[in-house]
């Protein structure tokens, strides 16, 4: 009997027995790609937050108050602790007053109108010979000084409104607000501690952001290529092996390591209610890429 080139392939593979050999084997029968084998494959991975930043101030001072507390979600410039500032907070307030000071400009302006009154009328008699010319010099002398007085109370009202910004921004530098909107993990400072940049304890709090998550997935060198961004993955936690989550791939290593032969792929989990934790082991299932 003659067997035809399917039937062929049906007994060579009935050889393998091994289960990636006897995959393999048929895979080839029906004309699957790698790529779809690879589709069904299920990798290691690790719930990881997307970033996590330990707060401090980049001055030293008397740490006056910490409004929150480890587990509580903070939004995203909410204050969260800050340094002794009174000090500070005096100068702002000093310079601000004086930034909105108008008295000068209107002495200025008024000294204008009354020196141009003045040089008219001294002009006029001048012209009609009833003045002496250096009167009404005098009198133009008078007005150009009243006008540079103006310029003068405008720029110094300039000037003030500077140095309130400048107040503020070293007001603002005593008072640590989140970055981003997340979960704080520890807090390493109290109140009445003094803090210092660069000392041993450098920071106050430690925050993590847990919406989305980040997954990191390792894959084998064979694997490489065929990852791509916006590709979709179900992702199964450990602490609900039957529950999966989307996911999608936002980075890929172009990188692979020598010595295990494997690369990373990151992938970003949404996880708006945080009720997916971080640090949890999982499982990861490649789909189609996203259209």
């Amino acid at each position: 009997m003659v067997l035809g080139p399917r039937s062929v392939l049906g007994v060579g593979c009935a050889r393998h027995r091994a289960s990636r050999l006897a995959i393999l084997c048929v895979a080839s029968l029906l004309g699957i790609g790698p790529s779809l084998l690879h589709a069904t494959a299920t990798y290691d991975c690790l719930i990881e937050p997307m970033q996590m930043v330990e707060l401090g101030a980049p001055v030293s001072g008397l740490l006056e108050r910490v409004t929150v507390k480890r587990g509580d979600r903070v939004t995203r410039n909410q204050v969260l602790a800050s340094l002794e500032s009174h000090a500070e907070q005096a100068g702002a307030d000093l310079a601000h007053y004086k930034s909105q000071l108008v008295g000068p400009a209107q002495l200025a302006q008024s000294k204008i109108e009354f020196s141009s009154r003045k040089f008219a009328r001294r002009r006029d008699m001048a012209a009609e010979k009833l003045m002496s010319k250096q009167d009404s010099d005098d009198a133009e002398a008078e007005l150009k000084q009243a006008q540079a007085e103006q310029v003068v109370a405008k720029e110094n009202r300039e000037v003030a409104r500077l140095e309130y910004v400048q107040q503020s921004s070293q007001l603002n530098l005593r008072t640590i607000r989140s970055p981003f909107d997340g979960v704080v993990v520890d807090q390493m400072m109290w109140p009445g501690e003094i803090f210092e940049p660069g000392a041993t304890k450098h920071a106050v709090l430690k925050l993590a952001q847990l919406n989305p998550l980040r997954v990191r997935v390792v894959l084998p060198m064979r694997a490489f290529g065929e990852p791509a961004l916006g590709m979709d993955a179900k992702v199964a936690p450990e602490i609900l092996p039957n529950t999966t989550y989307s996911a999608k791939v936002s980075s890929i290593d172009r990188i692979i390591d020598a010595a295990s032969g494997t690369f990373v792929v990151f992938l970003d989990l949404p996880n708006p209610k945080l009720d997916m934790p971080s640090g949890v082991k999982c499982k990861t299932t490649f789909g189609n890429t996203a259209k």
